[in-house]
């Protein structure tokens, strides 16, 4: 998961700040500062996505931030992006050979550059998880 939406509500002398991760079932949490919530909120999406392989389950993938900016849960809540990264959840890796023509492999290895992604590979496995995600 590269990116996906968290919803916060600020706090104030008594309260603190507020964090949910709607994509990730049960990543909410909180702290005194809004860096604190949010490295609070990296943590609790990391113990979530763990326990749900642990359990089985499968790893849920990001919705668009657009899916949950009419959700009433999130109506008076600010929202942001955090990146998290879901490759350690997904498995062993396993090399396969696939067979591209010449000008999507160009276009893939000049994007891999430009964009600064780790691999042709990890390019590959991002757009195929994003692809799926849409089914």
């Amino acid at each position: 998961m590269k990116r996906t939406a968290l919803f916060y509500e600020w706090g104030d002398e008594t309260t603190a700040v507020g964090i949910q991760i709607p994509d990730i079932p049960g990543a909410v949490t909180a702290g005194d500062t809004f860096e604190d919530a949010y490295n609070a909120a990296i943590e609790i999406a990391h113990i979530c996505l763990e326990e749900r392989v642990a359990d089985g389950r499968a790893v849920p993938m990001p919705s668009s931030a657009r899916a949950h900016h009419d959700h009433d849960d999130y109506a008076n809540m600010g929202w942001g992006m955090i990146e998290i990264d879901i490759t350690p959840y997904l498995g062993k890796t396993e090399k396969v050979n696939v067979t591209l023509p010449g000008f999507v492999i160009q276009r893939i290895d000049r994007y891999v550059r430009d964009h600064n992604v780790k691999s042709r590979s990890s390019f590959l496995a991002d757009a195929a998880l994003e692809k799926l995600g849409r089914i």
